[in-house]
C-alpha cells in the first residue's frame, strides 16, 4: 500500500476550496488514521518525504505493529525482550529481517570476525494463502563441544509432533502439489543476541516441491544462498529450509517437519561451528535486498548449476587420475616383463 501523492506534500495546496498540506495536519491524526494503514516499505518510503514524515514515521509501536502483522512470532517475549535491544528497535529489527539476504557483492578484507555467539534464536512463521498457520520461537545454545563437532540442524517439531492446519487437501496430487507451490510461504527469521542483529534465511516462496511416490508426503523446500568467506565468492552453501505437510484428499493438511541445515557444494552437511561462523558473518555484512518473488528461486537453480558443474570436474579429474594409474601400472607390468625375458 503506497501514499497518495497529496499525503506526501509538505507545502500548503494552492487556494482550491481552502484545502491545507499534511504538515498542517495534527500527528496524531497522521499516526493513526494514515501511517497506521500502511506496511513496512510504504512506511519506510513515507518517513523520506520530508524531516516532519521522518519523525512521525520512526514512532515505535507503528514499527512493533507493522512486525506484529507481519511476523506473529514476534509476539513471543523473547523476541520482544531481544528487539528491544536494537538500536532502533523494531524498525531495526525490520530492516534487517523483511529483505531478502544476499551475499556480500564486495570482497571482505581486514575485518575481523565476529565473536562467536552463545545463543541463536529461531522465530518461524507460515503461512497459505497470506494467513498465518504456523508459528515458532526456538533458542539453540551454541557454545557446547556437542554443538561445534555435530551436523548444523535446527528442528521445530519433534519426532512424532503433528501440526494440523485448517487447510484441506483438494484435486489431485500434482494440483496439490502446484497449489502449495503457490501458496505456501515461510519466514525464518535467525536472531544473534550478542550482536544485535537478524536476517531472513528463507526464500519467502519455494524453491522447489516434490512429492514422496510412496508416502504421498508433500517435502517443501525453501533456500538462500551464502557464502563461505566474503573473500572467495566461489565457495557458496546452501542454507536450506524443509516442511513437510502429510494427508490425505479431504482431509486436513498436517505438518509433520519443519527443520533448517546447511550443505556446502560437494552436498556435505556443515558442522555446528562452520555453520555458526558463516551465519554470523552473514548477519553482519550481507546484502539485503527487498523482493520476494523468483529471486530466491533463480539464487537456489544457480546454486545447483555450479553444483553440477563442480561435480562433473571433479569426476573428469578422477578418472585422469585412474587414467593415470592404470598407464603406470601397465608400464612397470611392462618394464618387469622386459627385465625377466
Amino acid at each position: 500500500m503506497g501514499l497518495p501523492p497529496s499525503c506526501l506534500t509538505t507545502s500548503t495546496t494552492s487556494d482550491q476550496g481552502g484545502a491545507t498540506g499534511i504538515s498542517n495536519v495534527h500527528p496524531d491524526i497522521i499516526s493513526t488514521h494514515i501511517l497506521s494503514r500502511l506496511d513496512g516499505p510504504s512506511l519506510a518510503a513515507a518517513s523520506c518525504t520530508s524531516s516532519d514524515m521522518h519523525s512521525i514515521c520512526t514512532e515505535e509501536h507503528l514499527w512493533k505493529d507493522i512486525c506484529s502483522s507481519t511476523w506473529p512470532s514476534t509476539s513471543d517475549p523473547r523476541v520482544r525482550d531481544l528487539i528491544s535491544t536494537f538500536p532502533f528497535g523494531y524498525r531495526s529489527f525490520f530492516y534487517d529481517s523483511f529483505p531478502l539476504f544476499t551475499n556480500p557483492t564486495k570482497p571482505i578484507t581486514n575485518c575481523p570476525c565476529p565473536s562467536p555467539a552463545s545463543k541463536l534464536i529461531s522465530a518461524v512463521d507460515i503461512y497459505y494463502n497470506n494467513k498465518n498457520i504456523f508459528s515458532r520461537v526456538q533458542e539453540m545454545e551454541t557454545l557446547s563441544s556437542w554443538f561445534r563437532c555435530s551436523p548444523f540442524r535446527v528442528d521445530l517439531l519433534d519426532e512424532k509432533e503433528l501440526i494440523r492446519t485448517s487447510i484441506y487437501q483438494a484435486g489431485e496430487p500434482e494440483e496439490w502439489v502446484q497449489n502449495l507451490e503457490k501458496n505456501l510461504k515461510l519466514s525464518w527469521i535467525l536472531m544473534d543476541p550478542g550482536q544485535t542483529r537478524s536476517t531472513n534465511l528463507s526464500s519467502w516462496s519455494p524453491v522447489s516441491v516434490q512429492r514422496h511416490w510412496l508416502t504421498g508426503d508433500v517435502q517443501v523446500r525453501y533456500a538462500s544462498i551464502l557464502a563461505v568467506d566474503g573473500r572467495d565468492q566461489s565457495q557458496l552453501v546452501q542454507c536450506g529450509v524443509v516442511v513437510t505437510c502429510g494427508g490425505i484428499e479431504g482431509e486436513e493438511m498436517h505438518v509433520r517437519e519443519v527443520s533448517m541445515m546447511l550443505e556446502d557444494m560437494d552436498g556435505k552437511n556443515l558442522k555446528g561451528a562452520d555453520s555458526l561462523a558463516i551465519l554470523q558473518r552473514g548477519m553482519e555484512r550481507g546484502e539485503r535486498r527487498v523482493g520476494k518473488g523468483e529471486e530466491g528461486r533463480r539464487r537456489y537453480e544457480k546454486f545447483l548449476e555450479l553444483k553440477r558443474e563442480r561435480r562433473e570436474r571433479k569426476q573428469r579429474r578422477e578418472r585422469r587420475l585412474d587414467l593415470i594409474c592404470i598407464t603406470v601400472v601397465i608400464c612397470s607390468f611392462m618394464a618387469v616383463l622386459r627385465h625377466l625375458f
